[in-house]
């Protein structure tokens, strides 16, 4: 199967994981939350009660928002991992 979206996701999550400046989860949750606001960052235990996630390819995971069941797309990084910038679809 030929995944059209690799090479852009590949050079997306580079960008992501290159933009990471601390691998303190305090400090990068603070980075994150200045860009994409104090209540769109998630960690992985916190991402569970809003969404369910039903599929990944990274640096996106499709998500059902638990709250009004919209679909849509997130976007996470790696370590530490955070999931952000929910995008409903």
């Amino acid at each position: 199967m030929n995944d059209t979206t690799e090479t852009y996701r590949r050079a997306a999550v580079a960008e992501l994981n290159g933009q990471v400046e601390s691998t303190n989860p305090d400090q990068e949750r603070i980075r994150l939350q200045s860009i994409h606001g104090a209540d769109n960052v998630w960690n992985t235990n916190e991402v569970g009660d809003k969404f369910e996630i039903t599929g990944f390819m990274a640096p996106f995971c499709f998500a059902t928002r638990i709250a009004d069941g919209k679909k849509g797309i997130l976007e996470f990084q790696h370590y530490p991992r955070f999931y952000f910038n929910f995008s409903a679809k």
